[in-house]
């Protein structure tokens, strides 16, 4: 694996880390997105430009983050999306469905 969404972009979603991946490695679910582990070339260049710092190398995650290593590749699989390996990131491949980790946790409180 290489580069990791971890919390910081749930129901965030900027998009600067779409725009900045040459191989389009980063798919959109309904609430955050997520790397594709087998399709990042570890470039680095979405983790420095990520505005909320969501980003992280999968060999420096901080420990209370590192369950995300594993929500980024079974978003792909089977049991969440079923996407497989598509290639790069297509509209056809957005989606609104999240792995169920992200679909479950809880919204940040808005400040009034």
């Amino acid at each position: 694996m290489a580069y990791v969404i971890t919390e910081p972009c749930i129901d965030v979603k900027d998009g600067d880390c779409t725009a900045a991946c040459p191989v389009d490695c980063i798919y959109e679910g309904g609430r955050t997105f997520y790397i594709h582990p087998d399709e990042c070339i570890n470039c680095g260049l979405c983790l420095s430009i990520c505005p909320v710092d969501a980003i992280a190398w999968d060999q420096e995650i901080p420990n209370n983050q590192r369950h995300f290593i594993a929500v980024n590749k079974e978003f792909f699989g089977s049991d969440v999306t079923g996407m497989g390996s598509p290639g790069g990131w297509s509209k056809e491949c957005s989606t609104t469905q999240d792995h169920p980790f992200v679909a479950a946790f809880e919204k940040a409180a808005a400040i009034a």
